[in-house]
């Protein structure tokens, strides 16, 4: 019988998110998990598998801790600023590093992110009743705020512009 776990797989996986989400999956090698996680390599790879199959559930996690909320949140979005503004403060990081950098080489990556900017642009179609292509542009905006950092404020000069469409 092998030894009990010496760390808290929930922990790791948390601390996997912001560390994928911060440098992106080719910026953090195995040793960088093994350090930042408190697991032993050994231990990283029985639990997870490889680096790969962490950055998977840790991509998993992050959609469901970080994008779910951002979609329960747009439900009540009431107009096209509002649902612009709850975007644009969400942490998506790990969600557009691996749209960036994995999706285009990994499939299952690809067909995580997808979906997940498929239920965002849902979440705002549905909650400002607008057409599925109004939703995918405002989405594709909000998500390129985040990418620039938000230049001269361009979240907010969005918004004004968007209020009289919704």
């Amino acid at each position: 019988m092998g030894r009990p776990r010496a760390f808290d797989e929930d922990e790791a996986v948390r601390a996997a998110v912001a560390l994928f989400g911060g440098r992106a999956y080719d910026g953090v090698s195995v040793d960088d998990l093994v350090s930042h996680l408190g697991v032993h390599r050994n231990s990283l790879y029985k639990t997870f598998g490889s680096k790969r199959g962490l950055y998977l559930i840790a991509l998993r996690r992050h959609l469901a801790d970080d994008v779910r909320p951002l979609l329960d949140a747009l439900a009540g979005a009431s107009d096209a600023a509002a649902a612009l503004r709850l975007v644009t403060s969400a942490d998506l990081d790990l969600l557009l590093l691996a749209a960036i950098e994995r999706a285009p080489v990994d499939e299952e990556v690809a067909a995580e992110v997808t979906a997940a900017l498929a239920a965002v642009d849902q979440a705002i179609a549905d909650a400002l009743g607008v057409s599925a292509d109004l939703a995918a542009a405002l989405t594709a905006a909000a998500l390129g705020i985040i990418l620039r950092g938000n230049p001269d404020n361009a979240a907010t000069a969005l918004a004004q512009c968007l209020d009289p469409l919704t």
